[in-house]
């Protein structure tokens, strides 16, 4: 396994950046690493709205079923060789692996597509490349077993993680990784939205997950966390194109204030909002959940009207807007979404935050250009400077509150 091909040190092509983007959907992720320098020089996805998106804004596209697709054809359209890409970026489909649902993982067809990026990786050798995906990846079993027939003892249930047989298959290619999970908000997302993000270094450069650069508590408000106030304020009037609730949802979201949800409902009106709901277990927060304007927003989902992840505005009563979704994801205000309305809000709610993705872009560039570290003879204040460090790898929180 691996493409037979002699490097120099970084080889002739140190100065590009380059991009090939896979599973681009709406391209959250590829703006985000423009903003950062880079160059996507094509996208890919099956969905076909999500390939007139990228048409629209001016994006070269190549549709159609990664696990048809030859890597060839890819260099082909790009007008670049073996080894020359900069980074190859992609979040093969993520709902096997969510933490909600069945969680069959690999065995199902969509948990195999992850086998197709690493299939790309190893023929294009890229310098690097930028794998992302829910969270649920790094504990999903390779194999489902219901609970009533686990055994721990059958060596066959005991195959490991998705997230191990990832990181095998990228050791064979030969690329150092470095991963972890993110949480947008620390990079200016306004929104709580974690992913996991896996980095890859052909040349066994000094590789890392990027730095927060925002916080829930900073003397600079600069450096805050940006809220739903921050994103949408503006819009409250001017809505645009937007989903519908039932006149029975939307009955009971007049009861619930900013920033509130089904809990903040009469007593006496709960059982009837929540219907079978209300006997379930979980905590349910997103049952008739209506935004608050100062905080940041929750995960945006794939529809803002679902019973259960209901996204709706902090004053009026409505759900957010395909532009205030936009926003919220920090899109552009020119880009431009194709497709049915759900269709719209979908390509939405599966992006990567732009800002999430601008940090990452910004972190790799700082590798491939040597200037992440700052080289010291001696690393003063040990312990001061080591709680900041641990602080900014446990999200930016210096100080723990008693």
């Amino acid at each position: 396994m691996g493409n037979l091909i002699e490097y120099t040190a970084l080889n002739e092509y140190a100065d590009n950046r380059d991009v090939i983007s896979l599973f681009s959907g709406a391209m959250g992720l590829d703006i985000g690493l423009e903003k950062a320098g880079l160059n996507v020089l094509i996208g890919q996805d099956f969905d076909e709205s999500c390939v007139k998106t990228m048409q629209v804004n001016g994006h070269n596209v190549l549709g159609g079923d990664i696990r048809e697709i030859d890597p060839r054809k890819l260099l082909e359209l790009t007008g670049r060789s073996v080894g020359e890409p900069f980074l190859i970026c992609g979040g093969p489909p993520c709902q096997p692996f969510s933490t909600a649902g069945k969680r069959l993982g690999i065995n199902d067809p969509r948990g195999s597509l992850f086998m197709d990026f690493i299939r790309m990786i190893d023929y294009i050798r890229p310098r690097f490349f930028v794998m992302e995906n829910v969270k649920g990846i790094m504990s999903a079993p390779l194999k489902h077993v219901p609970l009533a027939e686990r055994d721990e003892n059958d060596p066959d249930q005991r195959l490991g993680t998705v997230l191990d047989v990832i990181l095998s298959e990228f050791d064979k290619l030969g690329y150092k990784t470095v991963y972890g999970v993110l949480d947008a908000v620390n990079y200016g997302v306004p929104q709580f939205r974690e992913r996991f993000v896996l980095i890859g270094s052909r040349d066994n450069e000094g590789i890392f997950l990027p730095i927060p650069t925002h916080f829930q508590m900073h003397q600079d408000k600069t450096y805050q966390w940006k809220t739903v106030r921050d994103a949408i304020a503006d819009l409250e009037f001017d809505k645009g194109e937007c989903a519908t609730l039932s006149e029975e949802r939307l009955k009971f979201l007049k009861m619930v204030p900013e920033g509130g949800n089904w809990r903040d409902l009469p007593k006496d009106i709960i059982p009837i909002a929540m219907g079978g709901a209300y006997k379930s277990g979980g905590g349910k927060v997103g049952f008739y959940r209506r935004l608050s304007y100062d905080q940041p927003s929750p995960t945006v989902v794939t529809s803002p009207v679902q019973k259960a992840t209901m996204m709706c505005h902090p004053t009026q009563d409505r759900p957010l807007s395909i532009k205030e979704y936009a926003r919220i994801q920090q899109f552009p205000d020119d880009w431009i979404f194709t497709g049915t309305t759900a269709a719209k809000y979908r390509q939405i709610g599966n992006a990567v935050p732009v800002g999430l993705a601008e940090a990452i872009g910004k972190a790799v560039c700082a590798v491939a250009d040597g200037n992440a570290v700052v080289e010291t003879k001696r690393f003063r204040g040990t312990n001061v400077h080591n709680k900041i460090r641990n602080a900014i790898e446990l999200g930016g929180n210096l100080y723990a509150v008693k």
